[in-house]
């Protein structure tokens, strides 16, 4: 879960109002590497990844319907649930099940019991104020917010003052869910009468060895269609059981898109090319999902030197259970030395991987005490060392930063909040450092002269566009005001910030001609999703994950079965820009997937992840 919490960020907003006006002009004399127009392998000569936060597949796109000669694989397509958000004639494809876990971690338990009712979804600190009609701001704030989000158009600011819940408390069942204590084991739509789209709700778990569990996967369950035997049927299990918080079954919640939920995203998806096969790269939540956006890999506990040493032991996580518990994790840690077996939680994953019929290499180099959870950068902002005691030393792995720049090719990382939080403003708060993989390596973050090229605030990337000087790749991710993160963020808000931005790119067709944007998520938040797994390592994949590609290259509403991960943002760059995979490890050297007509989402070459190409249509003139 997110460490800021949203209180904490209103207290900050409130009690330094004041210096909102204190905002960070662009600069002008920011080296501009635009007019070098490197060759690219496509018409594309910019890309920007706009990034979200914590939505499956399923979750947003669970019922939509696509274009007439398209196909999708989702809940509706499958007959779990109907248009109208019920279940349907296949419901029980996504039951859930409880079981009993009780002397050491297991990813896919025997002996396990469907609910009669699914448990209860739950509120999780979803923020609330006396009455929904009442801001959750007060007005002094409400004021200064055109300062506050300048990367919102004027007419979505009033989206930050909306969606409180109304409830007298953040904690306990959420009554807005119609029969919230009786729903059908399942999936459940999340919106209705008394919880619309724009509403702030709950935030599930999300972490490394939770997910494992949660996807339940085993070589005993597999079939034709289902190869690595993934379940994904212990979602409010796990989320009720792996510590002293019952998050009950807020995981199972989708949105409907055929009533009005996510109507941006689902007007792009009409428009553009979406993929329902595009995946987390990782088990578990945000900062590790950006690595494999940057580095095709994980990193790992060093010297600072690019030296692998021993993580603290009491920062070593041990999901074993604590004796007497059904399944309540010893420690929910940060690293794990994956190499060796003897290590808590490894065995059971190392064992299933090799039961798998294509043997993936685990990539668990020996000694390496690899990142399960989230951690600081080890830079700050402003390039100092973080001496926390929170964070991860600085890397030495190679990443696409450091491949783009010894090819002369520009790049740069728009955080939102950046400005903020390199000045050491204590709106700082809005900015996600665990976001921006480049701020965890010593190449970037050493240099005065890189940082300030390459590290920028969302407020640059509007100015770029308008000056017409964006880089070669842009990776743009939103401050937490409006990431569209659980309970910290809404989805709306997410769409507002995207969309203005790809308006003021579409604003210059010259510009859009020759620009892809893609719109993803980090990963899924905890929430359920019924698409095939391709374990590809120890550390992933994992769930389904929203991915839309908007370009004039990639127009007609089509749908791409072609199995994706993060990892294959870094294959699209290197295969445009005519780069090599990073390392000999790095999971740009995976093949692209061959795909059987009769079943387009399993690759028969696994393990195999595409290169995004086949979202587009380059065969017209640019």
């Amino acid at each position: 879960m997110r460490w800021q919490r949203w209180n904490e960020l209103l207290a900050f907003v409130v009690a330094l109002i004041v210096s909102l006006a204190a905002m960070t002009a662009a600069s002008g004399e920011e080296k501009d590497k635009q007019n070098q127009r490197p060759q690219t392998a496509s018409p594309i000569r910019h890309l920007i990844i706009i990034l979200g936060e914590n939505r499956t597949f399923d979750h947003v796109f669970g019922v939509y319907k696509p274009p007439r000669g398209e196909t999708v694989s989702n809940l509706l397509s499958k007959g779990i649930v109907k248009e109208d958000g019920t279940p349907g004639p296949a419901f029980h494809l996504a039951r859930q099940f409880t079981t009993v876990i009780d002397s050491s971690y297991v990813i896919s338990p025997e002996n396990k019991t469907p609910y009669d009712v699914l448990p209860p979804p739950q509120l999780l600190g979803t923020p609330n104020v006396p009455s929904p009609t009442q801001p959750p701001l007060l007005q002094a704030v409400l004021d200064a917010i055109p300062n506050l989000e300048p990367n919102l158009a004027p007419a979505d600011l009033h989206l930050l003052t909306t969606g409180a819940s109304g409830l007298l408390t953040k904690q306990g069942v959420d009554t807005r869910v119609p029969n919230a204590t009786t729903l059908a084991d399942g999936p459940f739509q999340l919106t209705g009468p008394n919880l619309p789209y724009d509403a702030y709700t709950g935030d599930p778990i999300h972490r490394f060895y939770q997910m494992w569990q949660q996807s339940d996967c085993s070589i005993k369950t597999a079939t034709p269609s289902n190869p690595t035997g993934c379940l994904s049927d212990l979602y409010p299990f796990v989320a009720s059981t792996f510590s002293t918080v019952n998050e009950g079954g807020t995981s199972m919640a989708f949105l409907n898109v055929l009533r009005g939920d996510a109507p941006y995203l689902k007007q792009l998806a009409d428009e553009y090319t979406i993929s329902d096969n595009y995946h987390q790269s990782q088990m578990g939540g945000t900062m590790v999902e950006h690595f494999y956006m940057a580095m095709a890999d994980n990193l790992y506990f060093s010297d600072g030197r690019g030296h692998a040493i021993p993580a603290p032991a009491f920062a070593i996580a041990d999901p074993n259970p604590v004796p007497g518990t059904n399944n309540l994790f010893r420690f929910d840690g940060f690293f794990t030395n994956c190499s060796d077996r003897l290590q808590p939680g490894v065995a059971p994953i190392l064992d299933y991987l090799g039961s798998l019929p294509y043997k993936p290499d685990p990539k668990c180099d020996p000694d390496h005490f690899y990142v399960l959870n989230n951690l600081l950068p080890g830079f700050k902002p402003d390039g100092t060392l973080d001496q926390s005691g929170q964070a991860l030393p600085p890397s030495s792995v190679r990443s696409i930063g450091d491949a783009l720049n010894d090819a002369g090719i520009s790049f740069r990382y728009y955080g939102g909040g950046f400005n903020f939080a390199a000045s050491g403003d204590a709106l700082s708060v809005l900015y996600c450092p665990i976001c921006n993989p480049f701020q965890f390596l010593s190449s970037i973050m050493t240099n005065p002269a890189s940082r300030a090229e390459h590290l920028k605030d969302t407020q640059d990337l509007i100015a770029d566009i308008e000056a017409n000087r964006l880089p070669a790749v842009s990776y743009v991710k939103p401050d937490v005001l409006t990431d569209g993160h659980p309970q910290s963020s809404k989805l709306d808000l997410f769409e507002a910030f995207a969309r203005n931005i790809i308006s003021r790119v579409q604003a210059n067709p010259e510009l859009f001609e020759h620009t892809a944007i893609f719109i993803t998520f980090d990963e899924g938040g905890g929430y359920y999703d019924s698409g095939f797994i391709q374990p590809l390592d120890y550390f992933g994949d994992g769930p389904r994950i929203p991915f839309i590609a908007v370009s004039p290259h990639a127009k007609g509403g089509h749908i791409v079965h072609t199995y994706a991960d993060h990892a294959s943002l870094v294959k699209f760059i290197e295969r445009n820009w005519g780069l090599k995979p990073l390392t000999a490890r790095s999971r740009d050297n995976l093949p692209n997937p061959r795909m059987r007509k009769e079943d387009p989402y399993v690759p028969v070459n696994m393990p195999a992840i595409d290169d995004l190409f086949s979202m587009f249509n380059f065969g017209r003139s640019s």
